[in-house]
């Protein structure tokens, strides 16, 4: 299999080879950007950055910078996008950058860790708000919240399975609910600041948390509700226009803000601490007996983000294994529904995975430590790009200050909770991604046993109805 995958990179008739359709249009973009931002972080993130930076003031400080940092980087990810016309995100930016064993690394730890974390806590979240009108008062049980998750996890990855179609259509609605949720958030806040509840906001500095980890725990948090700023950078191949980019995140970041403001509003600082579903609480203060449909509705953007994060994150493994850093099989799509299938049932596995002993605040902690020095070592790619390759064909370029400044950012993120209070867990966090380099030098660079897996691959190839695809530039 990964000889016909090679030889159709030079075959004559490489026009007519199977590849993924260019099905994401203009609406389908902005509403992956838009749709895997605004998900479940915003219903849940609140309480987690009010409680780490211990201010009300603070924390729209917080929230503010998170979506500065969310715009810039994204700008920058633009200039990639258009440099490096390829799926895979930071995979093939590493790849074409600094090399083959730190694009390895990085995937082997976006499989293993920073997808499925990433996935499993929006899966947590969505589980939240889908059973917590049943447990009104009391914080429901793990079992039921695991089990929850797991149905909403294998549910999406089927939806990806069968259609691009259907997994943008969903992208697209779900967004569009998400959009009428916030507004009815803002709008109800709004109302009730107008009617003079403006208790919550005075002295809003007092008692703010000025130690280095608190605030890198309290970014960790924000950036989580603003993560998927780079979502069509996993899928550039299959963009229809590719130079709609992430000119969503500003207004992201407004709402954000908006929506804050109304929490505050409605909710004292130890009331929004104190809630395992920030919206619910909001819900039953404002609409009442109504309050349930708040429930409803952030499961469902929920659900919408989850979406959004299987179609990108399946990508990276289905590049990785075009490029020969994973088993063949992830490096195949449907025939028929042109999706990339195995990758995407591989990450469900994985994503089920690290579910059972997972818990919400660990997994985005866990996640924004290794995404974020990633991102550092993606930027840092940018700027080589921009000193040592002048001459390469930008159609979008931004100011080289940009990509050192988000530089520096990440290295802070990175560093934050390890320098003020170090723990253990980061360290292991650590050693795994370093393992990568291990898993590289026997099984991709010397190629030990190299017919290992022909057998199963050839079953499941059947089995699954999939064929090597090519590029699709």
């Amino acid at each position: 299999a990964r000889g016909g995958a090679d030889r159709s990179r030079h075959s004559p008739t490489m026009e007519q080879g199977l590849s993924l359709k260019r099905e994401v249009g203009i609406i389908g973009a902005v509403s992956f950007i838009a749709g895997t931002m605004i998900g479940s972080g915003i219903f849940i993130s609140p309480q987690y950055v009010l409680l780490a930076i211990g201010s009300p003031g603070a924390s729209f400080v917080i929230w503010a910078c998170c979506g500065l940092i969310a715009m810039l980087g994204g700008l920058c990810y633009a200039e990639l996008g258009t440099i490096i016309p390829e799926s895979g995100g930071e995979y093939i930016y590493m790849l074409r950058t600094a090399g083959k064993v730190t694009a390895f690394v990085f995937v082997f730890s976006f499989i293993s860790v920073m997808r499925p974390a990433s996935a499993t806590g929006i899966a947590l979240s969505c589980a939240e708000y889908v059973v917590a009108p049943f447990y009104s008062g009391c914080a429901p049980p793990q079992l039921v919240l695991k089990c929850v998750a797991a149905v909403v996890i294998l549910a999406l990855a089927l939806v990806n399975c069968l259609s691009v179609r259907l997994a943008t259509g969903i992208q697209v609605v779900t967004m569009a609910i998400k959009a009428l949720t916030l507004a009815v958030i803002i709008l109800g806040g709004a109302v009730m600041l107008f009617q003079g509840n403006t208790a919550n906001f005075e002295d809003s500095f007092d008692g703010t948390n000025v130690g280095v980890k608190a605030i890198g725990i309290a970014f960790y948090q924000g950036l989580w509700s603003y993560d998927g700023w780079n979502t069509l950078n996993y899928l550039t191949e299959e963009l229809k226009r590719p130079e709609v980019r992430l000119i969503t995140i500003s207004l992201v970041t407004g709402l954000y803000l908006l929506v804050n403001v109304s929490y505050l509003t409605v909710m004292t600082p130890k009331e929004l601490m104190s809630s395992t579903a920030v919206a619910i609480t909001w819900g039953n203060k404002v609409l009442g007996s109504w309050g349930w449909i708040m429930s409803l509705a952030a499961a469902l953007s929920a659900f919408g983000s989850l979406n959004g994060t299987f179609f990108s994150g399946g990508r990276v493994c289905f590049v990785a294994a075009r490029e020969g850093h994973m088993p063949d099989i992830l490096s195949m799509a449907h025939v028929h529904r042109l999706t990339p299938s195995p990758a995407l049932i591989f990450t469900t596995v994985i994503s089920l995975v690290v579910l059972i002993p997972g818990d919400f605040q660990s997994i985005v902690n866990y996640f924004s430590f290794t995404a974020w020095f990633f991102y550092a070592v993606t930027l840092s790619g940018l700027i080589y790009l921009k000193i040592k390759k002048p001459e390469l064909p930008r159609p979008y370029s931004v100011p080289i200050v940009l990509p050192i400044l988000i530089l520096l950012v990440a290295i802070f993120l990175v560093l934050a909770p390890i320098i003020d209070q170090p723990q253990i867990e980061y360290l292991y966090v650590a050693l795994f991604i370093l393992s990568g380099a291990i898993v590289y030098v026997p099984f991709i660079h010397f190629k030990l046993c190299p017919g290992m897996f022909d057998k199963v691959t050839t079953f499941l190839q059947l089995f699954l109805e999939v064929a090597p695809a090519e590029k699709n530039l």
